[in-house]
């Protein structure tokens, strides 16, 4: 199905995109798997072309476009597999809650070099012991003249090796639940913060993904995003576009691993013929097509939405949780298709395949999407 959201301004900066994607990550994307990171080079580079922060206004840096032009470099990095760079964590995650929240110091400050790529950003949420249950986290920032002094830890932080700035999730009011959390800007050269190692996990072996520890850290008062106690707030108000990028480029990777299946079983020979020409390779190929095709419209659709403001929680949480569940089912049977090729780090498909399980779990796991959606529907009929 042809896709009506994009102008021709966007089908030029998606080649633009593409082109970037193949000639500056592709070719060395295996290289950084072995590294566990990207260079900060990349970063540069990706600021220089114009591909990181595409919403921030131009009076911050940024090229001040729609959102559109976020979407498709998330999907051009997507459909080569190219899971190292989290720039989509940078720019359509961390950058919207400087956007939305930060003073205009802090945006003035920030936001040009998150543009440039000077500045690599993350977001630090999940704890050892809290997950997606924020309102328990331990981290506190507790105030102590003009200064927060932060204690606590971090687990699971993409980027978090690389950052010059973590948006921390953490109680100023450890007795508040929900209303006790506030989000704090870190800086990376802070004394007291230390980054742990660099954490083996089954796939996104380039992404640098880390624990954090901060041993009475001191930030001044005035690295608070927003409100004291309204960051269980401003994190559940920016969850919505979180889980929409993560359903772009789930619905990206279903199409990328279908067109990877449809050539390989074209190419691959069994029994004197194209394993392609098997009834049930084609009946597999015609499932996985309808799926891709499915997922996508619902995904275009609110993407739609997000563009007028209209996209809620609840929608939001439909487009993670089916997009994520169906990806993960397209890549086994892909993998199957593939025989023992399909299990080779070489072929991409492997590497989707071990990619992408964490879909189910990134963002909020798909229990939680189905908490979301089932306590909205029976709320309709209560």
């Amino acid at each position: 199905m042809k896709r009506t959201l994009f102008n021709e301004d966007h089908n030029i900066f998606r080649a633009s995109a593409r082109k970037f994607v193949e000639t500056q990550i592709v070719p060395f994307h295996a290289e950084w798997e072995k590294q566990g990171q990207v260079p900060r080079s990349l970063w540069r580079a990706a600021g220089e072309a114009g591909f990181l922060c595409c919403t921030v206004p131009e009076e911050y840096g940024g090229p001040g476009a729609d959102f559109l032009y976020s979407a498709i470099f998330c999907e051009e990095v997507a459909r080569v597999g190219a899971t190292g760079p989290a720039f989509h964590l940078h720019s359509e995650i961390v950058a919207p809650y400087l956007i939305h929240y930060g003073s205009e110091e802090q945006k003035k400050y920030w936001l040009p070099k998150m543009v440039s790529g000077e500045v690599i950003s993350a977001v630090a949420m999940t704890e050892p012991g809290a997950g997606s249950d924020l309102q328990n986290i331990k981290t506190t920032a507790l105030p102590e003249g003009d200064d927060f002094v932060i204690n606590g830890q971090k687990v699971f932080i993409s980027n978090g090796q690389l950052a010059d700035l973590v948006v921390l999730a953490c109680k100023t009011d450890p007795g508040a639940a929900g209303k006790g959390v506030s989000l704090v800007l870190v800086e990376g050269n802070r004394a007291g913060f230390e980054r742990g190692r660099n954490l083996e996990k089954v796939g996104y072996k380039a992404q640098d993904t880390s624990e954090l520890f901060f041993n009475d850290v001191r930030v001044p008062r005035t690295n608070l995003l927003g409100e004291e106690g309204k960051g269980f707030y401003q994190l559940m108000q920016q969850l919505a576009q979180e889980r929409l990028v993560i359903a772009l480029r789930s619905a990206t990777c279903i199409e990328a691993a279908l067109d990877w299946t449809v050539k390989y079983t074209m190419e691959r020979k069994a029994f004197g013929k194209s394993v392609s020409d098997f009834q049930n390779t084609r009946f597999k190929l015609a499932e996985i097509k309808s799926q891709a095709v499915m997922v996508r419209s619902f995904v275009d659709a609110c993407l739609a939405a997000h563009l007028t403001g209209e996209l809620d929680s609840n929608t939001a949480a439909m487009a993670k949780l089916q997009s994520t569940e169906i990806l993960c089912q397209v890549l086994d049977e892909c993998v199957q298709l593939h025989g023992g090729y399909g299990y080779m780090w070489e072929y991409p498909i492997t590497r989707a395949w071990a990619d992408n399980r964490m879909t189910r779990i990134a963002g909020g796991s798909s229990e939680i999407m189905k908490q979301i959606i089932s306590k909205e529907l029976i709320s309709e009929y209560s």
